[in-house]
């Protein structure tokens, strides 16, 4: 199905303006002004700012969930460690390429709000799912779900929303479509490094029980 493309400019301009000014700085003025169109618009569109952001927020979690389960189906047969790769792959492009509106909603996420516990509930929830399951299935053992796993999981969460919730630390350094693009690349490898140096010093831990 063809988007509206007037409405799509809408959720844009207020993409870009929540990411600048905030929520709360932005009025249905201000985002009528930079999409050029009439206020009324807006409100037949969305009847309100709120219902703007649930509209835009909803759009970008449902093809985001979508773009993982995709991947996931297409590289089933891959082992754990590569599969688990091309969802960091994914992820990190997908927020790149909605960069904007990734900061934005990781922002908003760390507030304790009405908007965060609906996203708890619903997308956040659904999210955690898929990227626990693939993460611990990269781990031999039974108990693949012991703390230090756990820990481990936490800290790969962590490299997924950083470049989103520290966005000032590389404003000056991702400009323009080809650097998105290069960032993309470097840091899926970097988080990729990682991944294989953890798998690599849990097989040396293994090694060294049956050893023992």
């Amino acid at each position: 199905m063809k988007k509206n493309s007037t409405k799509q400019k809408v959720i844009e301009a207020a993409s870009s303006l929540f990411f600048q000014n905030g929520f709360h700085g932005t009025s249905v003025r201000d985002i009528a002004d930079k999409a050029t169109v009439n206020v009324s618009l807006i409100s037949y569109y969305f009847k309100s700012k709120q219902g703007l952001l649930e509209h835009a927020v909803t759009q970008y979690y449902e093809a985001y969930l979508e773009t993982i389960e995709m991947c996931l189906e297409e590289n089933e047969s891959m082992p754990p460690l590569e599969k688990l790769k091309k969802i960091v792959e994914v992820i990190i492009h997908y927020k790149q390429e909605h960069h904007q509106l990734s900061c934005f909603i990781h922002r908003e996420l760390s507030l304790d709000s009405v908007f965060v516990r609906e996203m708890t509930v619903t997308y956040l929830a659904k999210e955690n799912y898929l990227i626990s399951n693939a993460f611990y299935d990269i781990f031999p053992n039974p108990k693949k779900q012991n703390l230090e796993n756990q820990f481990l999981l936490m800290q790969f969460k962590g490299m997924l929303t950083t470049p989103y919730v520290m966005q000032n630390e590389w404003k000056d350094k991702v400009v323009g479509d080809f650097s998105h693009h290069q960032f993309v690349n470097n840091y899926t490898r970097t988080v990729e490094k990682w991944l294989d140096f953890v798998v690599q010093e849990k097989k040396k831990g293994l090694d060294k029980k049956y050893i023992l």
